[in-house]
């Protein structure tokens, strides 16, 4: 019996028998300009009852925190959040007094579904690493969506998450923006309508993989001139379809290429660049060769030396996705520091906590708390409500779903985590996660807690913790 089926049966047609609805809800492909997207999302939130949570303290995610506030959450989205709030009689109320409640927490970088869990060889679908482009692949086609760890990342409050490819290539492949709801197929988690990402690495990693077999590129040098001759390419190809589409389409159109295709949807604006880069150096030279060909880095990733950036970041608007702990496993990391994202927030710019690691994923608020508390020792004086935008707001800026997502605001998709306890506490647990208004877990419940498809039916794995 498969994951959706085991849960109807068990709710007997409760609220959380209809939440997993969703898995197998269909839709319209959607239209990208003018054409059909190819892998369209079927997600479908369910239909969820009014509720409101009270008399917690709730970080807006917008720079606010409310004591004793409450929350109304209506027909999928935020419909009020203050205090003092009237709450309609027809509501449910959750008792929120001594907890925190935030936005859900958006995970920018990670590789859930194409390195999953349990991590073979037959499992790692991350990289294709057979040459320095390969732009034309995409992450949701390796996504598999039984992965044990999309659980265990909902139990720590994630509900968005942007899944890359590696960083083995120049240009690895298009990401996907996936909501972390329980789905058998990808389509069923797609964010609808989230734009794609072009995953891009500069440093270390292309230069070893490709080097280390003889090839191009073996420097940094080979690098730059890799993006370069790849970006004259994808121009040359966007100015023959611009002119069959200026010609009145006259004619045959020219070839699709798949590779190209996503790069001239860098250059024509439509997908946003993730750079994987450590080294303050080489962040300055990717942004010059963005200037080159007319391009806009959205987040540069991993970029253990933005701090030494800091204002220029600020200043092109490039978001930057990062860590408190993880430094010193290569060379171009061993700059890193804990206060690299509250230095970015105090320039001005747009720091982000990510993970790039399936366990990491499941304490983000942690590693945040570790860059505050480092940041507020250094004399930097970081609020937990200006800290919580680097998992809620600020991600869903770099992934161009801002939109709809990542702050608790009057018509936003109702993504919410209610906390045990002040969020950057070790302490703090997430005790239930609504997404889209629908409950997807709650530690109080084992209906709520059921392992992937993959685990059910292994020995003390029906409702494992």
């Amino acid at each position: 019996m498969g994951l959706a089926s085991k849960f109807l049966r068990s709710c007997r047609g409760g609220a959380f028998a209809t939440a997993l609805l969703l898995v197998g809800g269909g839709a319209v492909a959607a239209q990208d300009g003018g054409r059909e997207e190819a892998f369209p999302s079927t997600y479908e939130p369910a239909a969820a009852p009014p509720l409101a949570i009270v008399g917690a303290t709730v970080l807006t995610g917008t720079g606010a925190e409310i004591p004793d506030a409450t929350l109304l959450i209506s027909k999928g989205v935020i419909e009020a959040v203050g205090a003092n709030i009237a709450i309609p009689e027809s509501y449910a109320r959750v008792d929120g007094r001594g907890k925190w409640v935030t936005p859900g927490i958006i995970d920018a970088h990670s590789h859930l579904g194409v390195y999953p869990s349990p991590a073979t060889p037959s499992h790692e679908d991350g990289n294709e690493a057979t040459a320095p482009n390969t732009a034309e692949v995409w992450a949701e086609h390796s996504v598999w969506p039984q992965d044990p760890k999309f659980r265990l990342a909902r139990a720590g409050g994630v509900t968005s998450l942007m899944i890359l490819p590696g960083s083995a290539n120049l240009f690895g492949g298009r990401s996907v923006t996936l909501k972390n709801v329980p789905a058998v197929t990808t389509q069923g988690m797609k964010f609808p309508h989230a734009p794609y990402g072009l995953k891009m690495a500069c440093g270390e990693n292309p230069k070893r993989v490709y080097g280390s077999k003889g090839r191009s590129p073996a420097t940094r040098m080979g690098n730059v001139a890799g993006y370069r001759k790849a970006w004259i390419d994808a121009a040359d190809y966007a100015r023959k379809w611009d002119k069959w589409e200026k010609d009145g389409k006259a004619g045959d159109p020219p070839k699709r290429d798949l590779q190209l295709e996503t790069l001239a949807g860098v250059l024509k604006g439509e997908i946003l660049v993730q750079n994987h880069c450590y080294r303050a150096d080489e962040m300055v030279v990717m942004i010059d060769v963005a200037r080159e060909f007319g391009y806009k880095i959205r987040a540069f990733h991993h970029a253990n030396e933005a701090f030494k950036i800091a204002p220029l970041l600020a200043k092109e608007d490039i978001c930057v996705a990062t860590w408190a702990n993880s430094w010193g496993a290569k060379m171009e990391s061993l700059d890193g520091i804990e206060e690299t994202a509250p230095m970015i927030d105090a320039a001005g710019g747009c720091a982000i906590i990510h993970s790039d690691d399936g366990l990491l994923i499941q304490r983000l608020n942690q590693e945040a708390g570790i860059a505050m508390t480092a940041a507020n020792h250094a004399g930097l004086s970081i609020s937990p409500g200006q800290a919580i935008k680097w998992l809620t707001a600020n991600p869903a800026k770099a992934m161009g779903i801002a939109d709809r997502v990542g702050t608790l605001e009057p018509g936003k998709m109702a993504d919410v985590v209610l906390w045990s306890a002040n969020p950057f506490s070790v302490y703090a647990l997430a005790d239930r996660v609504w997404i889209d208004g629908v409950l997807m877990w709650d530690r109080a419940d084992q209906r709520y807690q059921a392992p992937s498809d993959f685990l059910v039916g292994q020995p003390g794995q029906e409702f494992a913790r």
